[in-house]
């Protein structure tokens, strides 16, 4: 993933000072122009960021434990025990830390945005009220439910279920769906246009298991989530023991949707979620519910086809239109309208939210600080727009000219390591190839900024901001329906730690917030910045290969560019890998699910590879081995990896992890793809019969 920056505020800013600068010297005869406001300027100091990024450091290795046995301890138990996890999160370490550093920072830039008087329309004045609009915490209490009302009267009103389908057709017009996913997306065929997807959607609880399956924290959650919606319908007006009665009524409702439900392993199929039916075939599939009104009431030109993914729960969904009591689907659409706008409401609202999604299911022992939970909402109403501003303080151009050389290195490696490929035909080979050529990385932040003046901000209502935004963002994804796709557009905002490959449009994106300690240094050596950032580099790029990415071709359109022999030795060397992390145990008796975290995997396996490579070419033949506090470059190189996924979990958490997927938990990905590695084995002296050496026989060699 890539991005191209720009100049961003600072430039800006400078650009216009310099053009002041250069006025022409009015005529003799007239007066002076009177001179231009000076535009403000949004600085912070980044000393005050206290969180700082955690890195490799000599003193966290535990030379008491074997590498050769379990390099995860080798590497980070040391830290893990002298930090646990915040009481205000449910997961600690490396992502996380860099998580807080970049909220410490955002926080700085809200506060600062939120203290000064800036041009109307602005992004400074749209995030310092928005920011200020959720740190009102009298006006928000004093609202209490009420921005929620006309919601909840909307709901009220229905007659009869066959009014359901109009308010629903309202209700996603306005960004307020809630029964089931609908996006544009670029169409699976023909990648270069943008078409409706609906998937299946409505549930509470985290997954469909937590329904249907009979695991004690399964057990355990349908019984606290009980009493959760029967506080939530309380705190909305109802009565004790009608919102008890009604509670029932909301988990019979979700728990026939979860059976209709497929799970998270088949979702991960891209042919699940690809289903082109016709408008008017897509009406006769579900005869309660109009699919031409549904567009006509989003504002959307009736397309000839659009993809309804899941038919099965969309029969279920029509099934329940006609035999579910009106009573119980506004019972439902009433706690879900409560329930979704809880975190802008008052303290009841937010505490019941807290207690019920974050303590019970996460095991996160204190409720977020206002400021963190604000941010939170803000980067999800206009996360871009943001990312505007926190660039032009955040992101130094050195940091991309570096990452723009390592993707090189990274996409030389690759494409050696796939024309080299001993298991694959030329024929197939010839078409990785072609993908290999046209993937296209973006760093940093969008060449292209998106166009926020069509969104409101004020500081008079929170909840209004919120739904403010929610409105603006919906219409702005439903709007590309049956247009070109955009290949400019970001999918994460460059505030965001993390990184992201997407197959329809063969690209690789790395927002600025990654690009940071143990990820990415400028002034590190080279062991850390490939083993950091370069693996993740390779990471992303493998998921382009990985078992559902590989089925997407050059032009990211999902065409299997396979021979079929070519492809089953590919699935059955991916089989094995899912093998091998299904046999790591998570907690006593509950392992990892292989085949949900397949993809990661193999793109954790095959980057590592990758990077490795590129380090041993960045090196050259006549490289003299520094050894940095007592270690090589190649031990270096892989400890960096594993302290990259340096974590814990609360118990809870770890549990949710392993059900909802789709990554590995980390203490997994640490040493998962150096027991398949040979030059790790080397570089640490491992033997066979070694934990970190997998026998010959179960050796994982896919890129």
């Amino acid at each position: 993933m890539t991005f191209a920056p720009k100049p961003l505020l600072l430039a800006l800013s400078i650009t216009l000072a310099l053009a002041a600068c250069q006025r022409a010297p009015a005529p003799v005869e007239t007066a002076a122009a009177p001179e231009a406001p000076e535009v403000p300027k949004l600085s912070i100091d980044l000393g005050k960021v206290s969180q700082q990024p955690i890195s490799l450091q000599l003193a966290d290795i535990d030379t008491q434990v074997q590498a050769c046995q379990d390099f995860n301890d080798f590497v980070n138990a040391k830290w893990l025990a002298a930090n646990p996890v915040p009481g205000d999160r449910t997961v600690w370490g490396a992502f996380a830390a860099l998580g807080e550093r970049s909220l410490q920072v955002q926080h700085e830039l809200a506060k600062a945005a939120a203290a000064s008087t800036w041009p109307q329309g602005s992004m400074e004045q749209k995030v310092g009220d928005f920011f200020a609009s959720g740190m009102d915490e009298p006006a928000i209490e004093a609202a209490g439910l009420a921005p929620l009302q006309p919601e909840l009267d909307r709901i009220a009103a229905i007659q009869a279920n066959a009014d359901i389908p109009a308010y629903l057709g309202d209700a996603y017009a306005r960004g307020q769906g809630m029964l089931f996913s609908f996006f544009s997306m670029a169409d699976y065929k023909d990648s270069g246009t943008n078409i409706a997807y609906a998937v299946q959607g409505g549930l509470s609880l985290p997954e469909r298991a937590y329904y249907l399956e009979d695991r004690e924290d399964y057990q355990t959650a349908r019984a606290a989530f009980l009493e959760h919606v029967a506080k939530v319908l309380t705190l909305g007006g109802a009565d004790a023991e009608s919102a008890r009665a009604q509670a029932r009524q909301v988990l019979d409702f979700e728990t026939r949707l979860a059976k209709a439900s497929l799970g998270r392993v088949e979702m991960r199929d891209p042919a699940t979620r690809y289903n082109p039916v016709a408008l008017a075939d897509a009406d006769a599939s579900t005869p309660h519910f109009s699919w031409t009104a549904f567009f006509a009431a989003l504002d959307v030109p009736a397309p000839a086809s659009f993809s309804l993914a899941t038919p099965g729960f969309f029969k279920e969904f029509d099934a329940m239109l006609a035999d579910v009591p009106l009573e119980q689907w506004q019972t439902w659409l009433r706690f879900r309208a409560i329930d979704n706008a809880a975190p802008y409401l008052s303290q009841p609202f937010v505490q019941a939210n807290y207690d019920f999604y974050r303590k019970t299911l996460g095991g996160q022992a204190e409720l977020q600080e206002r400021w963190k939970r604000v941010l939170g909402t803000l980067n999800g109403a206009m996360g871009e727009g943001f990312g505007q501003i926190y660039v032009a303080q955040a992101f130094p151009p050195e940091s991309k000219a570096k990452m723009e050389a390592l993707v090189q290195n990274l996409m030389q490696s690759l494409k050696g390591r796939l024309e080299n490929l001993d298991w694959m035909s030329a024929e197939t080979k010839t078409k990785a190839l072609e993908k290999w050529a046209s993937f296209t990385p973006k760093i940093g932040y969008p060449d292209k900024w998106r166009d926020w003046s069509g969104l409101s901000v004020a500081r008079a209502s929170y909840a209004d901001n919120v739904m403010a935004a929610m409105a603006f963002n919906t219409r702005f994804n439903l709007d590309k329906i049956g247009k070109p796709v955009d290949r400019s557009e970001w999918g994460m905002s460059p505030q965001t730690v993390n990184a992201y490959y997407r197959s329809t449009a063969n690209e690789i994106v790395f927002p600025a917030a990654i690009l940071q300690p143990p990820f990415f240094d400028a002034n590190a050596d080279d062991a850390l910045n490939y083993g950091g950032i370069g693996a993740v580099i390779g990471h992303e790029m493998l998921h382009g290969f990985d078992d559902q990415g590989s089925k997407f071709d050059a032009q990211g359109n999902m065409v299997n560019w396979w021979t079929e022999e070519d492809r089953a030795k590919f699935e059955a060397a991916t089989t094995k890998l899912a093998d091998q992390y299904s046999g790591y145990e998570a907690l006593p008796g509950l392992f990892v699910n292989g085949r949900l975290g397949l993809g990661e995997n193999i793109a954790d396996l095959g980057g590592v590879t990758v990077a490795y490579d590129a380090l041993k070419q960045a090196q050259g033949p006549g490289f003299t081995d520094p050894m940095i506090d007592g270690y090589s470059q190649d031990q270096r190189f892989f400890m960096n990896w594993s302290t990259v996924w340096r974590v814990a979990f609360t118990e809870a958490q770890l549990k949710q992890q392993i059900t909802v997927g789709p990554h590995s938990p980390g203490m997994f990905r640490a040493i998962g793809p150096h027991s398949n590695l040979p030059a790790f084995a080397a570089a640490f002296g491992c033997k066979e019969g070694d934990k970190m050496v997998r026998p010959a026989a179960d050796r994982v060699v896919i890129w």
